[in-house]
């Protein structure tokens, strides 16, 4: 079986909390980063433990992957590389970690199910 893929759109999850993350967007980005890779977020998933990927852009990009958390550096618009990663991911189980609308119409339009950014912190 091939585990589901769990795309999470750091933007969007790092921006649901007025923590600051503002004046340090790298730093909040890898903080998010750290604690996907400690939880078991197969709840999310059907009980099965899904491939973690971070969508990163802007100033996050240089945020780097850890085990358990593979890390994309969007080139351009992180909704379109978000949108790009589902359109590629064929026939597996896809969820989508967001709360930005127009991105939620995009990736349900190509079968992926949506979880909201506190699903994920």
């Amino acid at each position: 079986m091939v585990a589901p893929l769990l795309i999470i759109d750091a933007a969007n999850v790092v921006g649901s909390v007025p923590d600051g993350w503002w004046r340090d967007r790298a730093g909040a980005t890898e903080r998010l980063r750290d604690r996907l890779s400690a939880p078991d977020l197969g709840v999310l998933t059907g009980g099965v433990t899904p491939e973690l990927v971070l969508v990163v852009e802007g100033q996050a990009r240089g945020v780097t992957a850890v085990p358990g958390v593979r890390v994309v550096a969007a080139p351009g618009s992180g909704d379109d590389e978000i949108v790009s990663l589902v359109a590629a991911a064929d026939d597996r189980t896809v969820v989508v970690a967001t709360a930005d609308r127009e991105l939620i119409s995009r990736v349900t339009a190509l079968g992926a199910s949506i979880v909201g950014p506190k699903s994920v912190r």
